[in-house]
């Protein structure tokens, strides 16, 4: 019991960065506009935290810092994909690559450097006494917490709201959208730069929890991972949140079965949420060849307002 107590604490602190950078690509891909970006992203978001929070000391900075500048980045995707038109498969990739770039320059200053602090944490004692309820949801950060209050809030701005059902409409049909009296062009640019900050907010909450330092490449891929966590996840935040904690757990199944001495290499261990996630692809594309997959039908297709169709 105790191993699987640790393991679920694990999952939890490795899943809340899936979480958020992938709660940040369905708020992207529901308004029709593809996010490639978000190992770019999630890098801008961790190197700003770093740098801020070592220069000042101030958290609230370090956090403001990290959304302010993915923030930026948000707005230059929208520009490229919504005004200008533009692939938008490959200005994710340019806001991948230049991320990664960008980050590993400026972190060089401040690489191996620890941070002079950590998330602040809610104590909840009463929680104490339960097993194993106790020992995983009694001492969270808040950021943790923040993640599970913006399921719940998402979910129901997608589901429940006109706010949701014009998300849905320009992600599904921006034409049909358009003449309803819709800003099509407004909540595209909006929801874009909203899902920019929160994968951001990923990289910030990633680098003061999971590994509280820089490092270049910190990300190590998750970012990808939660692009294709938004697909497994059917561009729904409350399967969102399984998911991620399920890829959360697989991360940390690999070190846990390192201290418990297994013969299997580390290399090979640590594939396993890589391998998981494109076996998992591969079985649901199968397995819904045939079914509608939930994908908003304008997704990557940009909206001319004077074309005809």
């Amino acid at each position: 019991m105790d191993f699987v107590t640790q393991l679920l604490i694990a999952a939890i602190t490795a899943g809340t960065p899936l979480l958020l950078a992938t709660l940040g690509g369905i708020l992207n891909e529901r308004a029709g506009i593809i996010q490639l970006g978000a190992e770019g992203l999630m890098l801008m978001g961790a190197v700003s935290t770093c740098i801020v929070f070592i220069r000042t000391e101030n958290l609230g900075l370090a956090l403001l810092a990290s959304v302010g500048v993915t923030a930026l980045l948000g707005l230059v995707h929208a520009f490229l994909s919504v005004t200008l038109r533009a692939n938008q498969t490959m200005s994710g990739l340019a806001m991948t690559l230049f991320g990664s770039g960008f980050s590993a320059y400026l972190g060089k200053s401040i690489s191996g450097n620890p941070l002079p602090g950590i998330l602040p944490r809610v104590h909840l004692d009463f929680l104490n006494p339960i097993p194993v309820i106790g020992p995983i949801f009694g001492n969270l950060d808040v950021l943790t917490w923040l993640s599970f209050a913006l399921v719940i809030v998402l979910h129901l701005l997608i589901h429940r709201t006109s706010f949701g059902l014009h998300l849905r409409a320009v992600g599904d049909s921006p034409a049909t959208a358009d003449v309803m009296g819709v800003r099509v062009r407004l909540i595209r640019y909006g929801y874009v730069i909203v899902g920019a900050m929160l994968i951001g907010l990923a990289g910030a909450d990633m680098v003061l929890t999971v590994a509280p330092t820089w490092n270049e490449g910190l990300t190590a891929g998750r970012g990808w991972i939660a692009v294709g966590l938004v697909i497994f996840a059917r561009w729904n935040p409350v399967r969102a949140l399984l998911c991620a904690y399920f890829f959360g757990a697989l991360d940390s199944l690999g070190f846990r079965m390192q201290l418990l001495g297994s013969a299997i290499p580390p290399y090979f261990l640590k594939m396993i949420p890589y391998i998981v996630t494109i076996l998992v692809l591969m079985y649901l594309g199968y397995r819904n060849r045939n079914k509608p997959s939930g994908t908003p039908e304008s997704l990557g297709v940009p909206y001319v307002r004077e074309q005809r169709f």
